[in-house]
């Protein structure tokens, strides 16, 4: 298990506090990153990572770039259910108000899920709920469709089976390959996510306010 806390980015007391799970490359945790530094999340930012895989490209970004991280392999905590309940303790001593899957390759239990039921989301390559599970863009070639494309959603029990929050298309043409339509499919992703995500901590600031 590998845990890194410093170097965390700096907030103010009214910011959303963001915790992104990531699996692979992590190209749309460092866009989402990105986009916080900016500013470009209505008052969201991206505090921290949270990966199954400790050494994939997303964790050693966020090592990089000094981004908070807790990390482990389900078998290195003897499964599922001891991974989540130990990501739940990091991710409430973060304070995290919502949480991106972007990328991580597990469907969440409820030990994960139920704190953070309605906010938590998951952004997937396809127009689901065509292409559902893993390697969404593949199923896409094979298929012969002429379009596929991106979705954002809330996280339930299932497998990319959320309420959907926002769909964009990107077609598939006869000459793609799979690096082509993925690469296509990450620039629509790069630019919906965090669309989605700053309506989202618009949202959540508003209900908070509300609460008050």
């Amino acid at each position: 298990m590998t845990t890194s806390t410093a170097s965390a980015p700096a907030r103010s007391d009214d910011r959303v506090r963001i915790a992104v799970l990531a699996s692979g490359t992590g190209s749309n945790f460092r866009n989402l990153v990105e986009c916080s530094r900016a500013g470009g999340l209505a008052g969201g930012e991206v505090v921290c990572l949270v990966s199954d895989r400790p050494d994939c490209g997303a964790a050693r970004w966020a090592d990089d770039q000094g981004i908070a991280s807790w990390r482990a392999t389900h078998k290195s905590l003897g499964g599922r259910d001891a991974w989540e309940a130990q990501a739940v303790g990091y991710l409430r001593e973060q304070r995290i108000d919502l949480i991106v899957l972007a990328g991580y390759m597990r469907v969440v239990g409820a030990a994960l899920l139920l704190p953070w039921e309605g906010r938590m989301i998951n952004i997937h390559p396809s127009l689901l709920p065509a292409f559902p599970g893993l390697h969404a863009p593949a199923q896409a070639l094979a298929a012969g469709v002429s379009e596929t494309g991106v979705t954002v959603h809330f996280v339930d029990s299932g497998m990319d089976t959320g309420p959907i929050l926002a769909q964009r298309s990107v077609p598939v043409f006869p000459s793609d390959s799979l690096t082509t339509l993925t690469a296509r499919i990450h620039e629509v992703e790069h630019a919906l996510l965090p669309s989605v995500v700053g309506q989202l901590c618009a949202r959540y600031q508003h209900s908070v306010n509300e609460s008050i």
